[in-house]
């Protein structure tokens, strides 16, 4: 099992809490303190939440959005997914869906590389 898959759930969704390793807080903030791009966690439950989200893209940041809560033909879904196609479009960045339950949005400079590892 590899490190990405501990990270992000497959979407059969057979996983367990206790298949999810517990990082060290302080130990992993000493290594990344200074860094100009951090990866962030989002869960789009309404409308609402894209704001952050939005802050999070033009301060220069990664976001990957859980949207479990919704689906992709859903008329909320794609207000939502348009507002952040024009975020990742102002800035410069990417923005790709991976699956029915992720989003994931990019500042400047990060591309997002759709073809699989190992394929």
């Amino acid at each position: 099992m590899g490190l990405m898959s501990k990270i992000i759930p497959d979407s059969g969704g057979t996983r367990q809490k206790e298949d999810y390793v517990e990082i060290d807080d302080k130990a992993v903030e000493a290594q990344a303190s200074g860094a100009d791009t951090e990866l962030r966690i989002a869960k789009i439950s309404e409308k609402q939440d894209v704001i952050h989200i939005k802050d999070a893209v033009y301060d220069g940041d990664v976001v990957i959005a859980d949207i479990t809560r919704h689906t992709t033909q859903d008329r909320t879904m794609e207000h939502i997914t348009d507002e952040l196609k024009q975020v990742a479009n102002e800035v410069g960045g990417d923005i790709a869906q991976k699956g029915d339950d992720q989003l994931i949005i990019t500042p400047h400079g990060v591309e997002i590389n759709r073809d699989p590892l190992g394929q």
